[in-house]
């Protein structure tokens, strides 16, 4: 400091330009770190989602840039900006080995010009919701136009909603309807447009928007109940019909399905549809579909996985949250594991017997490795260690919290390091609160993206996951009477989700059938051996 002041009164001028230089230069140098940090940031993350990601997904990668359009089966006609995941999502994902057919990605091409003519505020539309609202009890003589619809009707949880939006869009590909989904709840919220340069959003001013809530079996134009009271038939066909394809529905409402049903019922220019079970495999019980289903999946099992790849695009804001978790604690892993649990029941015991199916599971399975009982036992201390990141959603924070701890207080047999992390344990289901749904779909997406997966049987949130990474679950047994399942956990054959409530009839049938033996791609669930539904592409595969 000294040195300072004897130079000012030396030669004050020269020693305001030393001073001045010297801050120019620290201020260029600081600009250069700055820009040079930058720079790096930048080169990091272009490493980690091309470079590396062709390492990890394979050398046959390395020479080619991600496919942002996944085989066809997005369209590039889609600002990325307006919805980030669209196009990023190929950035996170492995690659795979189920590619759309060529048949599947030109009905897709079809269907959004279809939906451009047909959508709202179109004339089209226009003209179709002109006769709706009136009870009119002939309507086959009335023009419809050309263009046909089916209402979706959000109900239920999130899984619920996502399996049954894939299942009708699937039901309007075979029908040429155009799906139209309702907006009351927060579906704008969580997902992107999927059809270019329209909306699938059902317009607020739709004539029975009002009505349709409440909706039910009691409703007079349930197609169930006018096919129970015999009031529908090919001379009286009703502006619009409620179709409840619920958990609840009777024979009469699961005739939907049937070739001589669909005959009838593709007259009807506006469907309204409840669901809350995914029904696709149902459909290839109509040969007509049948036909269709098997051009446009030779790979049966993949029909959820492309449909869903399609159609569910996260917003900006959940993409956020996705991205955000991946990159802090699943992207640094050498291995991954998503374990989803589903809380059936809060009786005494029932936590600790999960607890410990989780764990017999995932250890008899070779997905975790077992514990050393001492420092010194830990066995192959040569190799590498790997870091293996297990990612727990539940909305209960117990089950992360145990296997946090197991894996901290104890050394691993293999000297591996495990890491837990749980994104959101709020405890209580609390459907159609925006953030509360926004972070169950962003822990649904992260689960996909994860190498393994361990879900709760019978889930719908498990089987959204697991379906949309195109990964076959280890499905963990549902406790009953107060036991851990013994074997705790089974894996999936097939990765395509259950129909939890399948018709237990055959089409025109006079007594009931079992339906696992109507169609031979159609079986049996894995976790639920008796009375659910999912495709198989072995036709042999018997439980």
């Amino acid at each position: 400091m000294s040195v300072y002041i004897i130079n000012y009164f030396k030669s004050p001028i020269k020693f305001l330009w030393d001073l001045s230089m010297k801050r120019k230069l620290l201020l260029t140098v600081g600009t250069c770190l700055v820009l040079w940090s930058v720079m790096l940031v930048s080169f990091s993350n272009v490493f980690k989602h091309h470079i590396l990601g062709a390492i990890v997904n394979g050398s046959n990668d390395s020479d080619k840039p991600r496919d942002k359009l996944l085989e066809g089966l997005l369209t590039a006609d889609f600002d990325e900006d307006s919805c980030l995941s669209r196009y990023q999502s190929s950035l996170y994902r492995k690659s795979s080995a189920y590619k759309p057919s060529e048949y599947l990605v030109s009905k897709l091409r079809s269907y959004e010009k279809l939906h451009q003519r047909c959508g709202p505020d179109t004339e089209a539309y226009k003209q179709a919701t002109k006769n709706l609202g009136h009870d009119d009890e002939n309507h086959a003589n009335k023009s419809v136009g050309e263009c046909k619809y089916i209402v979706w009707v959000a109900v239920y949880g999130l899984g619920n909603r996502i399996l049954t939006l894939a299942s009708v869009f699937l039901y309007a590909l075979l029908t040429e309807r155009v799906v139209l989904v309702d907006q009351s709840k927060d579906i704008s919220d969580l997902f992107c447009e999927p059809f270019p340069g329209t909306s699938w959003l059902l317009p607020s001013d739709f004539p029975l928007m009002k009505q349709i809530d409440g909706y039910d079996k009691g409703y007079s134009r349930c197609y169930g109940t006018m096919l129970k009271n015999q009031t529908i038939n090919s001379t009286s066909i009703p502006p619009h019909l409620y179709l409840h394809i619920l958990h609840d529905s009777r024979d009469e409402d699961k005739m939907f399905f049937c070739q001589k049903d669909q005959t009838m019922i593709n007259k009807v220019p506006w469907l309204i549809v409840k669901a809350n079970v995914y029904f696709v495999p149902s459909l290839w019980f109509n040969p007509t579909f049948q036909t269709e289903l098997i051009k446009l999946f030779p790979q049966k099992e993949t029909v959820f996985y492309h449909l869903a790849r399609y159609l569910f695009h996260p917003t900006n804001q959940v993409w956020g949250m996705v991205t955000r978790s991946y990159d802090a604690y699943l992207s640094r892993a050498d291995e991954t594991l998503g374990i989803q649990v589903r809380v059936f029941s809060r009786r005494a015991g029932y936590l600790q017997h999960v607890m410990n199916q989780i764990v017999a599971c995932t250890q008899r399975e070779k997905l975790l490795p077992g514990l050393a009982t001492h420092e010194s036992q830990v066995t192959n201390t040569s190799r590498s260690k790997k870091l293996k990141a297990v990612l727990v959603t539940s909305l209960y924070p117990e089950y992360s919290d145990n296997l946090k701890n197991m894996y901290w207080e104890r050394p691993t047999s293999t000297g591996d390091i495990i890491e837990v992390y749980q994104p959101s344990g709020e405890r209580f289901q609390q459907t159609d609160k925006k953030l509360h749904d926004q972070k169950a779909l962003a822990e649904i997406y992260l689960l996909s993206l994860t190498d393994n997966i361990v879900t709760s049987a019978r889930s719908t949130f498990g089987y959204v996951a697991h379906s949309l990474g195109g990964l076959k679950p280890w499905l963990l047994y549902q406790p009953t009477r107060g036991k851990t399942p013994d074997p705790p956990c089974v894996r999936a054959v097939s990765m395509e989700p259950c129909f939890l409530t399948p018709p237990t009839h055959g089409c025109g049938a006079k007594k009931r059938v079992n339906s696992a033996k109507v169609v031979p791609c159609v079986r049996h669930c894995e976790d639920l051996r008796h009375d659910g539904l999912k495709l198989f592409d072995d036709p042999q595969y018997e439980l």
